[in-house]
Parts: structure tokens; C-alpha cells; sequence
């Protein structure tokens, strides 16, 4: 059991890599591969603005922490939040050194703009979720910033949300410990994918060209 064994924990950023593609997910999780494209590089750099480790800075009734390191004994999971605004609330939770009570809002920022799937989303609500193990609070809101649009979206966060990932952590913990990559599952979503390189070439070789082709186009 991974609880009394942290080397064991899943990356907590890795469940918006499992929910965008499974198959990224364990190239880069379990096969340890990774390759730069443009976007890896953009989105690298937008991380290294927000990730200052543990800066604090107090502004008013609200507290900002930089590059907080969270994690999950229960579900098993580590992890950075890009950045942890403690706001000033008479049902939040000490924080020490600081006077009054504070609740919790995890910031992720992001390349790009809002996506049509809930990967991004995902990984905010397992920040959330650490956040109330550490902290022992109940939490519904948090914020993703996106660099291309320049906008902070609030996000509210259901119970459902919650199942959802905690679900999708389960089959996480069921692919890694099994030490299975599972096969390619071809879409627009594998143009912009950073490792596309490594993962088309390794499915081809699996069938033939022309069935590769046929595949794409009935898609």
C-alpha cells in the first residue's frame, strides 16, 4: 500500500496527461519518455512565472503561496500547485504564522486557452482534493489561468467532480502497477501531442500501413 511509501505515489500532474490520452499518460508515467515540441517549451516557461517555491505575499485579506507542494496519502499522489490563494474566511482553517482563518483556492495555469475536454479540469480538482486532506477543510472552487487568453476561469467543484477523479486515479493505479502502456487511439488531439513521434512510429509497427491510413480516414 503506497500510503506509508511515498516513493510509490502517482505524479499528481499526471492525471491531466491520463485524461487528455491514457496512452501519453504511461509513455511519459511508465515508459519514461518525453519529447520538447513548441508547446511543452510555451508551456514550460508559463510554469517557471508562477513556480517561485513557497513565496508568500500578503495582499490585504488574501495570502498567495507559489509553487506549493501538496499531496494525498489517501489517494496516493504528490504533487506542485502552481499557486494556493488563502483567503481571509470565518469558516477556513488556521494557517501559521498568519492570524484569523483562511480557506484555500488552487490556481493552475495553463498554455493556450480552455479545452473542450475536462483534463485540464481534472487536475485542479485533485489539487483541491489534496488540499482538503492537508488542511482538513472542504473546498468547491478553484481558478485556471490561461496564458493565450490572459484570463483567470473560476471553476466550481462538485462532489461528482471529485468521484470522477478519484476514479480516474484508480485506473491509473491499475495501469502503472500492472506496468501497461495501452495502445494508440488516433484523433486531432495526436497533432498537438508532444510525443506523437514516439507513439505513432511504435503503433505502426503493429499493422500495416495501409490499414493505418484506411483507419484514419473512416475515423
Amino acid at each position: 500500500m503506497w500510503d506509508n511509501n511515498e516513493e510509490d505515489f502517482l505524479m499528481l500532474s499526471g492525471i491531466q496527461h491520463f485524461n487528455f490520452c491514457r496512452r501519453q499518460w504511461a509513455l511519459i508515467h511508465i515508459e519514461q519518455q518525453w519529447e520538447e515540441n513548441v508547446r511543452t517549451v510555451e508551456g514550460a516557461h508559463l510554469h517557471r512565472k508562477a513556480d517561485q517555491p513557497m513565496l508568500r505575499e500578503k495582499r490585504g485579506d488574501k495570502l498567495i503561496v507559489r509553487a506549493l507542494p501538496v499531496q494525498s496519502r489517501r489517494l496516493g499522489i504528490s504533487g506542485i500547485c502552481d499557486v494556493v490563494e488563502f483567503v481571509r474566511d470565518s469558516s477556513g482553517v488556521p494557517l501559521a504564522g498568519e492570524e484569523g482563518l483562511y480557506l484555500p483556492y488552487p490556481v493552475e495555469y495553463k498554455r493556450g486557452k480552455p479545452k473542450r475536454n475536462d483534463s485540464d479540469r481534472s487536475q485542479l480538482v485533485a489539487q483541491l482534493i489534496c488540499l482538503e486532506e492537508m488542511l482538513m477543510c472542504e473546498l468547491s472552487m478553484g481558478y485556471l489561468y490561461y496564458d493565450e487568453t490572459k484570463h483567470r476561469v473560476e471553476v466550481p467543484v462538485t462532489e461528482a467532480d471529485k468521484v470522477r477523479v478519484k476514479q480516474s486515479l484508480d485506473e491509473m493505479r491499475h495501469y502503472y502497477e500492472r506496468n501497461h502502456t495501452p495502445r494508440a487511439k488516433t484523433g486531432p488531439h495526436c497533432q498537438s501531442c508532444s510525443l506523437n513521434v514516439v507513439c505513432l512510429p511504435e503503433m505502426l509497427e503493429r499493422k500495416p500501413v495501409s490499414s493505418f491510413i484506411e483507419s484514419r480516414l473512416a475515423e
